[in-house]
């Protein structure tokens, strides 16, 4: 423990340090303007020849801190709808999660916005909660307009494998009606080469596994947005989504064993292939009285299937007759029906105050059935395997849950503004199927932000929270185990509860003046209450079993730095370098597996992000870089019998593109330039990993090698 609080005494000393020079510089920057809120007209643009809204984005410095996420750093597992949202078309949300707004982004041409604007305060006029900043973009009112933008893909990977993807999407609007509708077809192709060597406890050799697998996947989705206002009082929106996919993963392996006199090879071959389908609908109205007040209502319904069928064949020899040894059927089908209406009242011309309800249902289906070779006959349905029954293989959970909230805005004086909020929650939750159980929970969730403006350009925050995580219910039954080899199933818990934490977060914003870039620091510290990990559930030592549960308490702690820098200085001022340093650690006060100090996903060590890029507007031409640089020995992950520590890879990422025939964009794109090669170590004991018996050691390497992406963009 002596090693983490050095760490976070470290990490508040350059917290601080980093805030009180941030202050410093703005001091010397004071302005009469108290207006904290960025615009950039559409004008600002055209010298970059954008094709779409994100074309746009990427020229504004500090953009990517805002999608990706400028409230608390840890997801809260997408629970229901919230009050949240990083970007707004016309200051609305999108009633939608897999149909979300930022997705929008690459469909709409840049010829339809009137301009961006970066929010940065608060106010109860927003249609959201401002947990950081906003992006809103103003498209241009029209009576009007009609526009075809599209995309073709061509990628080209090391192995030599191509696939090609493209887009096409139609905007189009007509007095109070607009339309946006778009049809993609996108290609994941992957070629992962893997080397295993396998020591036992006395480091003598046990096997060497050289494996590869492919994973080729075509999705196809359809996208349509419907929105119809009447008058500027009243709006009406239809979001629908629907994607389908039948991804396809095979896996060879060679193995060469070391256990006898002569070593001698034997090869494994899997087969995994997948359907999987999800649609969505979403809506939201909202009407204007005349006393400026609003009420507001948006609705979800969801629905995501998937099903895997895993088999393993293996041969006594490469390239001898295979005979199975498993047969692996999952399947799932998960719903969401949310609901959310609210009243948002005007108290006076610098309060306001929003009340209102969220209801949500929430569904899965788990099935799972797996086979294995016997001294019983076996089944010909499973390849001549046997069929085990397994506890809990195959269930229903269900949540219902209604969250009541009230959220209050005060805008104190024009530099200093605070945003309240209360969410009491009701939940239930039942299991049924192989198993039957029935909870309830009662939670209350405050949230404060206060934000003081020093002036136009730095902004200081500070906020604290509640929030109570999403559940996976895929955890309450048995379930695959992906991350272990050895290891083809997990148990369930039913009894899992949800994750609880206090959050804290303290930062400085500045937008360097003259458009010359913006500088971000966050401190943030986060206390856990019934923690999510592994637990021990074994019989007997002889048969060690652990499923996901709930540990106890924990903390997470940290400061982000980031930087979006326009070089004018060095006479590139359309040149634009961003990095984003993150320095983090976290701890369990507890961990019954082992009493070594160690943390939690996502909290591992941390790196650092660097990204540049030049736009050389009198060639129509751009280029830059993307390279993330990890601190090693920060992701360490425990069961009750073994450990694993992995080492994230560096990932170097390059492009080029022209604006040219036919005022078409086309770019070319390079991934996984470093052509890296990420290794893990797993250590496997007899008995529990506290009593420290070594029996394995398996070292495990791979990369994915590199790949080559041209695309062609316009519109119409």
């Amino acid at each position: 423990m002596v090693v983490m609080r050095y760490t976070k005494n470290w990490l508040l000393g350059i917290s601080y340090v980093t805030l009180a020079s941030l202050t410093n510089m703005a001091h010397a920057q004071e302005s009469a303007d108290n207006d904290s809120t960025i615009t950039f007209p559409a004008s600002y643009f055209a010298q970059f020849n954008p094709t779409t809204i994100n074309d746009m984005l990427d020229r504004v410095p500090g953009i990517e801190l805002i999608r990706a996420g400028s409230g608390t750093l840890a997801s809260d597992g997408d629970r229901g709808l919230g009050s949240e949202s990083p970007i707004l078309i016309d200051g609305k949300r999108l009633a939608g999660k897999a149909n979300d707004t930022d997705s929008q982004l690459a469909r709409i041409s840049a010829d339809e916005v009137d301009y961006i604007e970066i929010i940065r305060g608060t106010s109860s006029d927003l249609d959201v909660q401002n947990s950081g900043q906003i992006v809103n973009i103003v498209l241009l009112e029209s009576e009007s307009r009609s526009t075809i933008a599209s995309e073709v893909i061509l990628n080209y990977h090391e192995d030599g494998t191509t696939s090609p993807a493209g887009t096409v999407s139609w905007s189009r609007q007509f007095g109070p009606w607009s339309y946006l509708l778009s049809g993609q077809v996108s290609n994941t192709y992957t070629h992962r080469e893997n080397f295993e060597e396998s020591l036992h406890g006395d480091l003598s050799l046990n096997e060497y596994i050289d494996w590869d697998r492919t994973t080729d996947e075509t999705q196809y989705s359809v996208n349509a947005n419907v929105t119809y206002s009447p008058s500027n009082r009243d709006r009406f929106a239809l979001n629908l989504l629907y994607n389908e996919s039948e991804p396809e993963n095979d896996v060879f392996r060679v193995f060469t064993d070391f256990n006898s006199a002569a070593a001698f090879s034997f090869h494994e071959r899997e087969t995994l292939p997948s359907n999987n389908d999800n649609w969505e609908i979403g809506g939201d109205f909202q009407h204007r009285f005349n006393n400026g007040n609003r009420i507001k209502a948006l609705f979800i319904v969801n629905e995501n299937n998937k099903a895997t069928l895993r088999e393993r064949f293996r041969a006594g020899t490469v390239g001898g007759d295979e005979n199975p040894t498993l047969y692996l059927d999952t399947s799932s089908r998960y719903q969401e029906r949310i609901v959310r209406a609210s009243y948002i009242a005007k108290l006076s011309e610098n309060q306001g105050l929003e009340f209102g309800i969220e209801a949500a249902q929430t569904i899965q289906n788990s099935n799972l059935l797996i086979a294995v070779p016997s001294s019983t006959p076996g089944n010909p349905l499973y390849n001549g395997l046997t069929p085990i029954a397994l506890p809990n293989a195959n269930s229903t959970v269900e949540e219902v849950r209604f969250e009541p909230f009230v959220i209050h805005n005060w805008q104190i004086n024009s530099r200093m503004s605070l945003e309240s909020s209360l969410v009491a929650e009701w939940s239930e939750i039942t299991q049924g199927g192989d198993l039957n159980n029935k909870r309830d929970f009662n939670f209350v969730k405050p949230k404060i932000d206060f934000r003081y403006n020093i002036n136009n350009s730095l902004q200081a925050k500070a906020s604290f929270e509640k929030v109570v995580s999403q559940l996976s219910f895929g955890d309450f039954s048995r379930n695959t185990n992906p991350s272990d080899d050895d290891e083809d199933t997990i148990a369930g818990n039913p009894s899992l509860e949800p994750e609880e934490s206090l959050r804290a977060e303290v930062g400085l914003d500045y937008r360097l003046p003259n458009d010359g870039g913006a500088i971000n620091a966050r401190y943030f510290y986060y206390d856990f209450d019934n923690k999510i990990g592994k637990i021990d559930i074994s019989q007997n030592i002889n048969n060690l079993q652990s499923t996901n549960g709930n540990v106890g308490p924990g903390q997470a702690y940290g400061l982000i730095l980031n930087a979006s820098i326009r070089l004018g200085f060095l006479n590139l001022p359309s040149a634009l370098l961003t990095s984003v340093l993150t320095l983090q650690e976290s701890e369990f006060d507890d961990d019954p597996f082992t009493p070594r100090e160690h943390g939690f996903r996502p909290f591992d060590r941390g790196g650092l992000r660097l990204g540049y890029r030049h736009d050389v507007t009198s060639l129509n031409l751009s280029y830059g870089f993307n390279w993330l640089l990890l601190i090693k020995g920060g992701r360490r992950g425990f069961d009750n019998d073994n450990e694993f520590d992995f080492v994230r890879p560096d990932t170097l990422s390059a492009f080029v593109e022209k604006v040219g025939y036919a005022d078409f964009t086309y770019r070319l794109e390079a991934n996984n330039l470093s052509n890296f090669h990420a290794c893990g170590i797993r250590y496997r004991f007899n008995g529990y990993v506290r009593d420290n018996d070594v029996r394995e050691i398996e070292q495990n390497c791979y990369t994915t090698g590199l790949s080559v992406a041209f695309k062609i963009r316009g519109t119409f």
